[in-house]
């Protein structure tokens, strides 16, 4: 576990429900009784229903499943900040959230978006409060403006994207990374993690986790494979040398596979 910046422990781990779909419920249950804790979803999604309910089914005390979601872009721009986090909790049927994100950062909006964050937190509907795909000039606007500083930061990370500045002033901040697409929408690992992968008696896929779990970071990987999700998670029984992290650090393009926070049109 982690320490976030208030205090709040976070697993080094998560599991992301993107594109889950119908099996989003399978999948989460699967990925509890595996041990994941972390469980990360988004009103745009389309499946806090069924994430929530596979939390609720689980044998596993909800206190112990930290469960994360994210206001919506068009829910900032009309202004119903609260009433979205409330539909959230409803269709995630509960009564608080571990972690609350702003999705993306619009423009004129995430400002007041994050004074809606902090009152969700001040009345302890949310443990935590953060972001994603913020850069540090974003990050920097919200911080001259906010009474309590975010938590979390969630940005694209893989072997090929490694978020270098960003990260570097997150760290200084005290703001915690997380990483999604962490097997950059499956077009790596590559032959150089899956080399050091058989190493160690692992695919280049564990690779690519474990070397971000090494720099203190918190991979979101996603998968409906019975195989893969089990497989994703199989990460903390193996270190990386230095010498490997060096060598996975030199596949660093900054290559965005998605949207940037300059640059996104939803």
């Amino acid at each position: 576990m982690y320490k976030l910046n208030n205090g709040v422990e976070i697993p080094k781990i998560g599991f992301g429900v993107f594109g889950l779909g119908d099996a989003t419920k399978a999948c989460v249950e699967r990925a509890l009784s595996l041990g994941y804790r972390l469980i990360d979803t988004a009103a745009d999604y389309g499946n806090e229903a069924e994430t929530g309910r596979a939390v609720r089914n689980s044998p596993i005390p909800r206190s112990e499943i930290f469960v994360t979601t994210k206001l919506w872009n068009d829910d900032m721009r009309k202004g119903r900040q609260r009433q979205a986090f409330e539909e959230s909790l409803g269709r995630l049927g509960m009564d608080y959230v571990d972690l609350y994100l702003i999705h993306w950062p619009v423009a004129g909006k995430y400002v007041e978006s994050w004074h809606v964050l902090e009152e969700l937190y001040e009345e302890g509907l949310v443990r935590a409060i953060g972001v994603c795909n913020f850069n540090q000039e974003q990050l920097e606007i919200l911080g001259k403006e906010a009474r309590i500083l975010p938590a979390v930061n969630q940005i694209e990370i893989h072997p090929r994207c490694a978020a270098l500045s960003i990260r570097k002033f997150c760290r200084e901040h005290s703001i915690l990374c997380e990483g999604w697409s962490p097997l950059g929408r499956g077009r790596f690992p590559g032959e150089c993690l899956e080399k050091i992968g058989r190493r160690h008696g692992k695919s280049g896929a564990q690779t690519a986790i474990r070397w971000q779990v090494q720099q203190g970071l918190v991979p979101l990987p996603r998968s409906s494979s019975p195989v893969r999700i089990a497989e994703n998670f199989s990460v903390f029984d193996f270190e990386l040398s230095a010498e490997e992290m060096e060598e996975i650090d030199g596949l660093n393009r900054e290559e965005h596979l998605g949207a940037t926070p300059e640059h996104f049109t939803f």
